[in-house]
């Protein structure tokens, strides 16, 4: 009987039970799409990852990434996750295992820079594989419907809610405060009436709701909401975190500047995440947006078929 080994990990955490939790089946040759569709949807994590044989030899790995209803072209966790699992690993589909990986993704590719303390792998950052898209405003009346919250609860002065992608689109809204941010609860079928209404990047509404930190404009607390993905509410999100970093950087007032924020998530879950983020802004816009962050191990297991 042959099996598939996979590894499970908590992302943006250095410590277990915290953080996002992703499993990665470290080599998915022989699995076809309605399986990991249905592997996917067993395991209920937000996005788990099956790593296959790159396209192109100059690549290290082809990493698809699946919710518990459907593929999507990129995601922040997903990668780091991934890039910290095959770190430990001496090759990789018959190459060695350097510092730095390539992964094919639907978004187009993802560069990867394994993080290291004391030699032993850590985590990983990631240079998200799009530039900064900022598509369609979203009502605050719509956010609010969607997270259960009044339009008084969302705040307009710095920007209106926005659709914003680094390869993953987003709705974003900034709240007024914690304590509207610690009411939040995705409502779905808002969502769904959203969908009726607009058509939307991927088809879907995610709702990424955040507040700054009145003493540091760059430390930022945040939730996500997907409840059309099966995700009610999801602990730590890169790709999020990565799109919402780089918008904020185009309305700071210098044309060219690096910009270091530290998004805080899961909190509110008992899953704290810390997501770090740099953005490198020229003539105005974002050039480079990474996304970083720690994981510790959890299981290793092996599906049998």
């Amino acid at each position: 009987m042959t099996v598939s080994a996979f590894v499970t990990v908590d992302v943006f955490s250095d410590e277990r039970f915290k953080g996002n939790p992703l499993a990665v089946f470290v080599d998915a040759r022989g699995l076809d799409d309605q399986r990991m569709q249905q592997i996917a949807a067993e395991f209920g994590y937000s996005e788990i990852t099956f790593v296959l044989p790159p396209e192109d030899p100059a690549n290290h790995a082809r990493v698809r990434i699946f919710t518990p209803v459907t593929e999507v072209p990129f995601a922040g966790h997903p990668n780091v996750g991934t890039a910290y699992v095959l770190g430990q690993r001496s090759e990789l589909f018959g190459r060695p295992v350097g510092d730095r990986l390539l992964f094919e993704e639907k978004a187009g590719l993802v560069e990867v820079k394994l993080r290291r303390r004391n030699g032993q792998v850590t985590g990983a950052a990631i240079r998200a594989p799009r530039p900064l898209e900022v598509r369609q405003s979203v009502a605050p009346d719509t956010v609010a419907a969607c997270a259960s919250l009044s339009p008084r609860d969302v705040r307009t002065e710095r920007h209106h809610p926005c659709v914003v992608s680094v390869g993953l689109a987003f709705a974003v809204a900034e709240l007024v405060d914690l304590e509207a941010l610690g009411r939040a609860r995705a409502n779905a079928d808002a969502v769904r009436q959203v969908l009726a209404n607009q058509v939307m990047p991927e088809g879907d509404f995610p709702l990424f709701l955040y507040v700054r930190d009145p003493a540091d404009p760059f430390r930022l607390r945040a939730r996500m909401f997907a409840p059309l993905d099966n995700v009610a509410e999801d602990p730590a999100t890169g790709s999020a975190s990565g799109a919402l970093s780089a918008f904020l950087s185009t309305l700071e007032p210098v044309a060219e500047g690096h910009f270091d924020f530290t998004v805080e998530q899961g909190v509110e879950m008992g899953r704290a995440s810390r997501i770090e983020v740099s953005v490198e802004k020229r003539e105005g816009r974002p050039h480079a947006v990474i996304i970083a962050g720690d994981c510790v191990p959890v299981f290793e297991g092996v599906l049998s078929r």
